[in-house]
């Protein structure tokens, strides 16, 4: 399963970086021909859509080999790892389509040339496949579990939205404020450093063990109490590793029932969880005696 999963992501990912490529080449001549700060800027973040994808790729492949002498817990978090520099690339790329519009600005309003009509279909164009590419990509990714591809997904939206922005300061050049072009590279600035800081924050909640969120929660209580209805849950605890999950659940039982029973109730249940949850790694459980 693991595999099937990792080629899903690996095929949906070399997809994308055809598409970004292409984008990027077809972007920065349209905005060259066009004379459009906001098209290039959007085409410098087509391009570092690219290489977070090649990232993307290494992490998938890396993030899924089985575990070894060195790393016994297996390599899951090393997809946190790239999601980081994942966030990093995206704050570059942010920070430089910010100077490019600031740049455009103080060189003055006489020297702004107004963008032509191909920068404003490119744009338009630009803003129905990214917004594609990120609904294909984070719907593998939450299929998969995987945080540097979901990452990247935001990315292709931040995208998305640069290429929004780029086509109201083409549109609003065009019209007679030729401002709105650079304006816009800015705004785009602010929206992709916006996603790089949140996807920074979530990468490293998942280095630093932080449990699952509360409807994740939720639903492992519920299915350990399906399992048997009568339990008692005497602490549930979850960590995340990578795109995986630890669970830490101590149970009390019937003092007076046999080890072999026990421990036939503790094997059910951590094959039940960890059968019904694809994203959990183990399921570790210990019994304490049910106080009367």
């Amino acid at each position: 399963m693991k595999k099937i999963f990792k080629n899903i992501g690996i095929q949906a990912s070399i997809l994308t970086l055809v598409i970004n490529f292409i984008l990027f080449i077809i972007k920065l001549l349209a905005g060259f021909i066009a004379h459009s700060n906001a098209m290039v800027s959007d085409a410098i973040h087509s391009l570092s859509d690219a290489f977070t994808t090649i990232i993307v790729i290494f992490g998938l492949s890396i993030s899924n080999k089985e575990a070894d002498n060195d790393h016994p817990y297996g390599h899951e978090r090393i997809e946190s790892v790239f999601a980081i520099i994942l966030s990093f690339f995206l704050l570059v790329t942010g920070i430089g389509v910010g100077y490019v519009g600031i740049k455009a600005i103080i060189t003055g309003h006489s020297n702004l040339k107004i963008p032509g009509m191909l920068a404003l279909i490119v744009s338009l164009i630009s803003i129905i496949i990214k917004e594609l590419m990120f609904r294909y990509t984070i719907k593998i990714a939450k299929r998969i579990k995987s945080p540097s591809m979901e990452a990247d997904a935001w990315h292709h939206r931040s995208d998305a939205l640069s290429s929004v922005g780029s086509f109201i300061g083409i549109l609003g050049a065009r019209h007679g404020f030729p401002l709105l072009d650079p304006i816009c590279s800015i705004l785009i600035c602010l929206l992709i450093i916006k996603s790089a800081l949140e996807i920074f924050k979530e990468a490293i909640n998942q280095m630093l063990d932080s449990s699952c969120d509360e409807k994740t929660m939720t639903e492992i209580r519920e299915a350990i109490i399906e399992i048997y209805k009568n339990i008692v849950i005497n602490d549930l605890k979850t960590r995340m590793f990578g795109n995986k999950v630890y669970i830490d659940l101590e149970i009390a039982l019937n003092g007076n029932i046999t080890l072999k029973k026990a421990n036939q109730t503790v094997k059910k249940i951590h094959d039940e969880i960890e059968s019904r949850f694809d994203f959990v790694k183990h399921c570790n459980i210990q019994i304490v005696p049910l106080e009367k």
